[in-house]
């Protein structure tokens, strides 16, 4: 099977919906002229015109607007954010319009959208624009949060959402843009709200998502040759989450670790802890473990971002808690 590039996933999964339906078009903050900020949408400019792949000014709250606007009217839009930090601007028009309209409109207007772009840190970015929204969108009924974490999940996930007639939030990681992996040719969707069990074991169950899977593979396989057998999932979506695939697996190995990169209070992995111990309790033979980022915003200096944010050595220390070791 050929490997590509994230980005190149994510650009073929959009090239493909908008062959396939004249309804969908893309918008966004240098999407067109220059090919897209990380040069997802390259090459979609001058395959589909300008009509379709639409450069805005730096006005987030603006273009947001037109697109929820345009969803409520029978287009499918993608909304690109530079970064989720900028998400910030256009959040009423997310929260209060695209969330909600269905709902307060009595099922008369749908709103077929995805807001799209990267999440969390991306190096030396500092504290406005290294944040991880991913539980603040996910708190919100209406919307469908979806994290990839590889150019596989990106297209399917990408291209189902794109379908959904539901809004949509696709947070991407700009980290992972230049990863390669395995990508079909022929056209493939996954099922939102399904995760994924990447790695099966026995002794601890770990979960994850976005590009922290890549500290959970890893310590689940640094683990291994310590004899510690490490079952990895990927919840693939946090909205909704796959609580089932995650009480399936913490009933056999009666352990988990929930690496997430946001802060710890009111998170993802503080939901998980939650609905694990109301519905598996019985089964665990040891306190639930989160690895979160530290709760501060993230500095500037390099040895500073090691130390607050999730990692290989933190999630291994949490897996060795749980199992007493």
């Amino acid at each position: 099977m050929r490997e590509i590039q994230f980005r190149q996933a994510l650009g073929e999964a959009m090239s493909e919906e908008m062959r396939r339906d004249p309804k969908v078009f893309l918008m966004g903050e240098e999407v067109a002229e220059y090919n897209g900020a990380y040069k997802v949408s390259q090459g979609m400019l001058d395959e589909f015109g300008p009509d379709r792949v639409i450069d805005t000014p730096i006005a987030e709250l603006g273009f947001a607007g037109v697109g929820v606007g345009a969803a409520m009217n029978g287009l499918r839009p993608i909304i690109e954010f530079m970064t989720f930090n900028f998400s910030l601007v256009a959040i009423d028009q997310i929260i209060n319009g695209a969330a909600k309209i269905k709902s307060m409109s009595g099922g008369q207007f749908d709103s077929p959208i995805v807001f799209r772009g990267p999440t969390g840190n991306a190096g030396q970015l500092s504290s406005q624009h290294s944040q991880n929204f991913e539980n603040w969108y996910a708190n919100t009924p209406g919307l469908k949060v979806v994290v990839p974490s590889n150019p596989y999940d990106a297209k399917g996930l990408l291209k189902a959402s794109i379908r959904d007639d539901n809004p949509i939030i696709f947070m991407e990681s700009e980290l992972m843009y230049g990863d390669k992996g395995e990508v079909p040719e022929e056209e493939y969707l996954l099922n939102l709200g399904e995760a994924h069990i990447v790695k099966s074991g026995t002794d601890v169950t770990l979960v994850s998502f976005g590009k922290m899977m890549k500290v959970a593979v890893e310590a689940a396989d640094l683990m291994a040759k310590e004899g510690v057998s490490v079952e990895v999932i990927d919840l693939r979506t946090v909205r909704p989450i796959d609580y089932k695939a995650i009480v399936e697996s913490v009933k056999k190995t009666n352990r988990l670790v929930i690496v997430e990169e946001a802060w710890p209070l009111a998170s993802i992995s503080a939901d998980i802890s939650h609905h694990v111990q109301r519905h598996a309790f019985d089964y665990l033979d040891a306190p639930i473990h989160r690895v979160n980022s530290m709760d501060l915003p993230l500095p500037y200096a390099p040895t500073l971002i090691e130390e607050i944010l999730p990692n290989v050595k933190r999630t291994i220390e949490a897996i060795n808690s749980v199992s007493y070791r």
